[in-house]
């Protein structure tokens, strides 16, 4: 969730964000990225990435926040399940940048932080 540099701006330039899809998809991770900020066309000139809906995300088998974007800070943390496979009794999910409250995601998610 995010690929811009940084949250709440639409600039994609020198984002690491893409540092983390590449080495992903280097494991044979199949990533789906989501920017609510960030234009669909930059993010395909840019990285060559096609910025999906949040609406549209399912069955995901972990979640890595890694921009602070204000849609994802003023999401109750409980609204993340909706996007993972219900397999996962407590799905993965990496928090890059501490946006969530810890005790409470902990009780949600295996979850991961910096």
């Amino acid at each position: 969730m995010g690929l811009t540099f940084k949250e709440n701006c639409p600039d994609l330039r020198n984002s690491k964000v893409n540092d983390i899809i590449l080495e992903l998809k280097e494991y044979g991770v199949n990533v789906h990225v989501v920017d609510p900020i960030a234009e669909k066309l930059d993010a395909k000139k840019e990285y060559g990435v096609d910025l999906e809906e949040l609406k549209d995300i399912k069955n995901m088998d972990a979640i890595i926040v890694a921009v602070g974007h204000k849609e994802y800070r003023d999401m109750n943390i409980k609204e993340l399940h909706q996007y993972y496979n219900e397999v996962y009794s407590k799905p993965l999910l990496v928090d890059v940048k501490s946006i969530f409250d810890k005790e409470e995601a902990e009780k949600e998610f295996d979850y991961w932080r910096l």
